[in-house]
């Protein structure tokens, strides 16, 4: 096996060992629930109807079908194990660091027979392609599910840029023996052209973040495949000096008119997605004047922590105001910076290369599009630190040539570099066990971070940890009242502490600010039930099926009603509204179940119907809900069969003291009927306490 691959096994290898702490992480609050753990599209695995919604779906604010389908492909092989789905990130971030050593090996490595020119080459290539392994601004792209489309659409860019690489040197080959056609198409090496713009496509369907990937190959023509017409002076390091370019400029740019094109057409996809997703934020919200300040302050804060990365948050918040000492500081540094590279275009062109490369691949994500409420985050610099690492390891290698460095000295620096990432990305690595860590460092790092406070109090919430909770989010109202989220958020755990009324306070705040949202008036209708405000409820649950007549809930919430209203036909009606909504949700199938089986008025119980929903339920939860089981034990008594209505609720009661459930009191009263062949009977009316065995 040759020293190249050796090399490339050994950084893919290290990689792996580097993240395997995340294969006992768990999912966050944050987005993994979208992305998979309540989307039921996924968590189903891969079936045609989940294919087809993968690619029509405007889901998360983002259309990357490809990201859909490789959850839904982990869902299939290992269910909702959170750490098989990190591991297979850490597999392909393991993968994408082996492909960018081969990728610029390939493209530094100029003539392969020349073996002490490529051993020039090896470690420069491999010393990049482990910074980018290995630095902790990374980690959010590897440790965090929900980038799976990081992490996957590099994988395809790497490829990409791969076969690009082999092609265009097969073109300048040809160019050189004078064998060279205007149409790439009729050269021998098209099919790496066409590989290349496959793995293009592909790449964009996992993350459209991609669309600036045609630039980076006119970059790569610059330097080092010096294609760029006038780049023919000869450079430290190099022994290409002596080629002429293969092609004008303009046919430069115009060959790569597919890629250009598959850009567009993603550009325009993203951004009605975005807007349908309300992602995008408008202007009246965050002016074009903050944006235009913040993107530089952005770009240097990216630079700084690629040099020093400390206090790396998984929120940073939008200040309210930029200085503009600050702004105008930032400025200046990627003036000096962009100046020395177009001075240094003929001295050292990977400079200018590579510093392009960063700064280009962050226009899609610097915030001129302004998408969600953060300033910056650290997986935007997924791709672009590769440009800010080439640049500063070539550079670094000039000035040792320059100065001439001992190898010893240079291999040790070296080696203390690497060890301070391996060590920051261990130490990073830590806070992305679960959400509650998460935020607190976030909050703990950073300031006034609303966002990060409002995730927290949702992962105590998760925890039963209301209280807690509850005075994080009030926290959180401190600093941004104006999101509805946040209203919703206290309305729900508020909810959860049986107070009602500040509860339904909330819900109406939340409803002022977004009057369009099916769920908020919904939960609303929900809390003046609870208030026994039948009318004023009705009129929540009819506006939130206007909304949305997709959504479920609102037929569950005005069944409860009629019930209480002894209206039993027309709630029966409601229940199966909205099982055709949703047939295959078990929490709908038990419910409906549950009024069918144990409705104290015998002109509304259907006992063979519950017991056909009740198994159903059972089957689409795994046979592991002790509330499904209960309802299975109403249902099986409903019909007379008192020996499987003992067996489940026996295996409810189980499951339900396992998991520390309040309502072990009534599944024992339920099993103590049984065992006398004695059906479960339950008024849903106001007038009766519910619960109550008749």
């Amino acid at each position: 096996m040759s020293r190249p691959h050796l090399i490339a096994l050994l950084l893919a290898f290290l990689t792996l060992v580097v993240f395997l702490p995340v294969v006992k992480f768990g999912f966050l609050n944050y987005d993994d629930n979208d992305y998979v753990t309540q989307n039921d599209f996924v968590k189903h695995g891969l079936t045609w109807p989940d294919i087809r919604w993968a690619f029509t779906a405007f889901h998360a604010g983002n259309w990357h079908p490809l990201t859909w389908l490789s959850h839904m492909t982990d869902c299939t092989l290992f269910g909702l194990n959170p750490g098989a789905h990190h591991f297979v990130n850490v597999l392909f971030h393991a993968a994408s660091v082996a492909l960018l050593f081969a990728l610029l090996l390939r493209l530094t490595s100029l003539r392969a027979d020349a073996s002490a020119r490529q051993a020039e080459k090896i470690w420069p290539s491999a010393l990049v392609a482990a910074l980018f392994a290995w630095h902790p601004l990374h980690v959010e792209s590897v440790a965090w599910i929900s980038e799976r489309k990081d992490v996957l659409s590099t994988f395809f860019a790497l490829l990409a840029l791969l076969s690009y690489a082999k092609w265009s040197k097969a073109e300048r080959r040809e160019s050189s023996a004078g064998t060279a056609s205007p149409a790439f198409a009729s050269r021998p090496s098209s099919l790496d052209y066409f590989l290349a713009l496959i793995f293009f496509a592909l790449g964009l369907l996992a993350k459209p973040m991609l669309v600036t990937l045609p630039f980076v190959m006119l970059l790569l023509d610059f330097w080092p495949l010096k294609r760029v017409a006038g780049c023919k002076l000869k450079t430290a390091g190099s022994d290409a000096g002596n080629l002429q370019p293969s092609t004008c400029n303009l046919q430069l740019v115009t060959e790569k008119w597919p890629f250009f094109g598959l850009a567009l057409m993603s550009c325009v996809i993203t951004f009605f997605a975005q807007r349908n997703g309300e992602a995008v934020v408008s202007l009246a919200k965050v002016s074009l004047r903050y944006r235009l300040e913040n993107a530089p302050v952005a770009v240097v804060n990216y630079l700084e922590k690629l040099f020093w990365p400390a206090s790396l948050s998984a929120i940073y918040p939008m200040p309210d105001k930029i200085p503009v000492l600050q702004v105008v500081l930032s400025v200046t540094v990627l003036i000096l910076i962009s100046a020395a590279a177009w001075r240094w275009r003929k001295s050292r062109p990977y400079f200018l290369t590579g510093w392009l490369w960063f700064l280009g691949t962050l226009v899609p994500v610097i915030g001129l599009v302004q998408v969600g409420g953060q300033a910056m985050a650290d997986r935007y610099t997924y791709i672009p630190s590769i440009g800010f690492f080439i640049a500063a390891v070539f550079l670094a290698r000039d000035f040792a040539l320059q100065i001439q460095m001992p190898k010893i000295i240079a291999a040790g620096i070296v080696a203390l570099v690497l060890l301070a990432c391996v060590v920051a990305t261990e130490f990073q690595l830590q806070f992305w066990r679960d959400s509650e860590t998460l935020f607190r460092r976030a909050i703990a790092v950073t300031q006034n971070n609303d966002i990060a406070l409002v995730n927290l109090g949702v992962a105590l919430e998760e925890q039963n940890r209301f209280e807690e909770a509850l005075a994080v989010y009030r926290q959180a109202k401190k600093l941004e009242s104006g999101r509805y989220q946040l209203h919703n958020d206290l309305g729900n755990v508020l909810d959860r502490l049986g107070r009602r009324a500040e509860s339904l306070a909330e819900y109406r705040e939340a409803i002022s600010l977004k009057p369009d949202s099916a769920i908020l008036h919904n939960a609303a209708g929900g809390e003046l039930a609870e208030l026994g405000q039948f009318d004023a409820a009705l009129k929540e649950f009819s506006e939130a099926e206007r909304l949305d007549p997709n959504y479920a809930a609102p037929h569950l919430g005005t069944a409860k009603v009629f019930f209480e209203e002894s209206r039993d036909a027309e709630a029966v009606d409601e229940l199966r509204a909205a099982l055709r909504i949703e047939p295959d949700s078990f929490q709908i199938l038990a419910t409906t179940a549950h009024y069918l089986a144990a409705d104290e008025n015998a002109a509304a119980r259907d006992g063979q119907t519950a017991l056909v929903l009740a198994l159903k339920a059972n089957e689409l939860s795994g046979h592991s809900q002790p509330l499904v089981f209960d309802v299975l034990g109403m249902a099986f008594a409903a019909t007379g069969d008192f020996t499987n209505a003992q067996t489940c609720a026996q295996n409810a009661l189980e499951l339900a003291t396992a998991a520390q459930m309040k309502n072990t009191g009534q599944i024992s009263r339920r099993l103590e009927l049984y065992k006398k062949n004695l059906p479960w009977r339950e008024s849903f009316r106001a007038t009766n306490a519910p619960g109550k065995p008749q």
